[in-house]
């Protein structure tokens, strides 16, 4: 038997475990009494500290607001009872290694990221840096900002439950060790110089496992625990009549495209061969020869979750009719999971203001990202397509590589998911268990040597518009499915009891 094969057995056989069995507790709960009052006494000043935080915001894609918003995040910090908080130095924006030690037993990693995407502030009902609370129907109040739930919301949360324990005259019950970056937007194209640093490696080689302070609540109510995400390549595709040799070395009188050639058609031909005639499937040469197949246990997995969760609302969240190629509900869960992509987010070239300019661009650029799965690398990935456009008569076109980080997976019997998963359900929930996400992190770093430790996202909490206009977190409740800071607070308290057990 290869060790693929034993692999994928023994990730069934947990799998399965987790999914139909309810552990029963097996130690006492601590009394939540005296700190759920400490939460809901500081859920003013809970609050303001988020509107703070979100009022100062670190945009990598902009090299802006780094000033303001890295010493904001420092201090919150330090006033949540962190002694030792570095900025560390990479070649990009700062890193920062903190740790906290309660004299505990047990020490459990954080990772965290401080910056947050970039705005269109026209596209925005509320501005997006004044964090305002706003009445959501169906829903309570929440506050609408970038980075809300994209992670300064739960972020803040986790804070609050430092601050809700020391209220009550309560040590936390883990040592802590956090590391946080400022280039998750962009790739985090530096982020592995932090957590690579021989100190700091060390330290996180002491944890139990690492996590990420998530709001898991989907609009239902649903919790969903994932074993995994998806790695990413973002870039940027070049072409100009510079480099191509061909076109103009400047904008020209569109009159003169009879006979002189077009640098933005010659990026949209070399677009068109990356994916399949539909626009569906990737088409790079040699992209996915090393997709490791689906499991069995995850096949299982996601067949759990398309009968448990609710695809009308899931299609309205995301604004959409139809699945790709129109197929089943099922078929497109188990795409997200086991599916690289090819994806474009966005085109430029020439002019783009109102009204018509009739001009020949010199110079057109496309934003790229590829979402990568197991075993597929990221170098592999842009290899590949550097490789399958110079085969093609493209290799002209400058490739920028701007961030990019490998997919990551975590065991369902790790520590880190197994109390994940007990506190949920001491809550009365009962989690999806989800294959991978689709999204990216970079918890490769985490989860691959030399660390190999489980990683995973916790928390209560629901929030919605991550990279869209109107991002919004869910401050005051009043749907019962759902729970607010206060209850996301809670939350991580509660997991931190269930980690040091």
């Amino acid at each position: 038997m290869n060790s693929i094969s034993r692999r994928n057995l023994l990730n069934a056989a947990a799998s399965a475990a987790l999914v139909s069995c309810v552990p029963h507790p097996v130690w006492a709960a601590p009394d939540m009494s005296s700190v759920q009052r400490e939460i809901e006494r500081r859920h003013v000043e809970s609050v303001q500290r988020l509107q703070e935080w979100l009022k100062a915001p670190c945009i990598a894609a902009e090299d802006s607001g780094y000033d303001l918003g890295l010493p904001v995040f420092e201090r919150m910090l330090k006033d949540a009872g962190f002694q030792q908080v570095e900025r560390v130095r990479t070649d990009g924006k700062p890193g920062i290694f903190a740790t906290l030690d309660a004299g505990a037993k047990r020490t459990v990693g954080l990772y965290f990221m401080y910056d947050v995407k970039q705005v269109d502030p026209k596209e925005w009902t509320s501005p997006p840096f004044e964090a305002r609370l706003v009445d959501k129907p169906g829903m309570g109040k929440v506050v609408v900002a970038r980075g809300a739930v994209n992670q300064k919301g739960p972020e803040a949360a986790f804070l609050a439950a430092l601050h809700a324990l020391r209220g009550a005259g309560r040590k936390v019950p883990v040592n802590l060790v956090l590391v946080a970056e400022g280039e998750e937007e962009i790739g985090s194209p530096h982020f592995g110089q932090v957590t690579r640093r021989a100190d700091i490696a060390a330290a996180l080689a002491r944890t139990t496992g690492i996590f990420m302070p998530f709001a898991s609540q989907g609009a239902d109510g649903q919790v969903t625990v994932n074993l995994g995400a998806k790695g990413i390549v973002e870039l940027e595709l070049v072409a100009s009549g510079e480099k191509w040799g061909r076109g103009p070395t400047h904008d020209v009188h569109s009159s003169q495209r009879a006979s002189v050639d077009s640098p933005a058609f010659h990026l949209v031909q070399a677009l068109s061969t990356l994916v399949t005639p539909d626009g569906a499937e990737p088409a790079i040469d040699d992209f996915a020869t090393a997709v490791r197949p689906m499991s069995d246990a995850d096949r299982k997995l996601v067949e759990i979750a398309a009968s448990r969760l609710d695809e009308a609302q899931i299609k309205k969240q995301l604004g959409v009719t139809r699945w790709i190629h129109d197929e089943p509900f099922k078929e497109a869960l188990l795409r997200s999971v086991s599916r690289p992509t090819v994806n474009i987010e966005g085109l430029v070239g020439g002019y783009t203001g109102a009204g018509g300019k009739t001009v020949l661009p010199h110079r057109a650029v496309a934003k790229i990202d590829m979402r990568i799965v197991p075993d597929m690398t990221s170098d592999g990935a842009a290899a590949a397509l550097k490789a399958h456009l110079a085969k093609r008569g493209y290799g002209d076109l400058e490739v920028n590589v701007t961030g990019a980080y490998n997919p990551t997976t975590t065991p369902a019997d790790s520590r880190m998911i197994r109390a994940e998963l007990a506190t949920y359900r001491r809550n009365g929930i009962d989690p999806v268990i989800w294959p991978r996400l689709g999204g990216s992190w970079p918890g490769y770093l985490f989860t691959d040597a030399p660390l190999k430790l489980g990683a995973g996202h916790f928390g209560m909490g629901h929030g919605s518009g991550a990279h869209a206009p109107d991002e919004y977190f869910l401050i005051e409740s009043t749907n019962p499915k759902l729970q607010g800071i206060d209850g996301a607070t809670r939350s991580f308290v509660e997991l931190l009891y269930e980690l040091a057990t």
